[in-house]
């Protein structure tokens, strides 16, 4: 039997294993972008998996409980750019229909990280990885990393079926609901093909299955989010006094994006 001994390795270093092995994590994973600079810094490593969703990958070699509000700064990043990281490395072949996954990475996780960790509504839930780096002693190689997954407590969840009523129900300005109301019909008679899907989170508007706008009802407005022709998404709220013209108008020409395949 050989002998092995554990090492500590630096953050540069870890980062360097997961990329040459990133199937090492979980079967089918690709390397696809490190040190990717965004708003909050830099993103360590962007991954695609299995199933063509890209993957967010934050990296520490010590307990850290900051790194969960790190990694969700960068996942935010990557959600709102979601098109434009397709186009980026379209050799990859990313589905940016896919919700993007989020790993952590780390020696090991608090109690208090895990707590935290069950009450995050992004889906899939966060995917956490323990690790430890081997050498084998004789001959004396490189170091080899070991990965273990640690599954978070998770909060139970009764069964809910949402519906567009009842998204539009959380309203409780009657003034912004009944706009809102407008707003998704003057959407729903754009033709055929455009669909209003209710979601955990609010509205999901599609065109041919594919999405070019959101709504986010909130007790006394409604924001929706529309894909720019900028290649970034926009965000509008939808309040009492708000004139709904201008954001129909932006709908109009998201759609007609989508439509056009732009």
């Amino acid at each position: 039997m050989r002998r092995y001994k554990t090492v500590d390795v630096s953050e540069a270093r870890l980062e360097d294993l997961v990329r040459q092995a990133p199937d090492l994590l979980e079967t089918g994973l690709r390397f696809v972008d490190h040190q990717r600079p965004t708003r909050e810094g830099r993103l360590d490593i962007l991954l695609v998996d299995s199933g063509r969703a890209l993957v967010v990958a934050e990296l520490k070699v010590v307990e850290d409980d900051g790194v969960l509000l790190q990694a969700l700064d960068y996942y935010d990043y990557v959600q709102d750019n979601l098109e434009a990281l397709a186009r980026t490395f379209s050799t990859y072949d990313i589905d940016a229909q896919q919700t993007p996954r989020l790993f952590l990475l780390a020696p090991s996780f608090s109690v208090t990280l895990l707590n935290r960790i069950k009450w995050l509504s992004i889906a899939p839930s966060v995917s956490l990885f323990t690790y430890r780096c081997i050498v084998f002693e004789e001959p004396e190689g490189e170091p080899v990393p070991v990965y273990t997954e640690v599954k978070a407590p998770a909060l139970r969840e009764a069964v809910v079926a949402f519906t567009e009523e009842s998204h539009l129900n959380y309203v409780t300005d009657a003034t912004v609901r009944g706009k809102a109301e407008g707003v998704l019909a003057a959407i729903r008679a754009l033709g055929p093909g455009v669909s209003i899907d209710p979601v955990k989170s609010g509205l999901s508007i599609k065109l041919n299955g594919r999405v070019f706008a959101y709504g986010w009802p909130k007790r006394r407005y409604v924001t929706f989010g529309y894909f720019g022709s900028d290649d970034q998404w926009t965000y509008e709220p939808i309040e009492a006094e708000t004139d709904p013209e201008p954001l129909k108008a932006s709908l109009y020409a998201a759609y007609a994006r989508r439509k056009s395949g732009s």
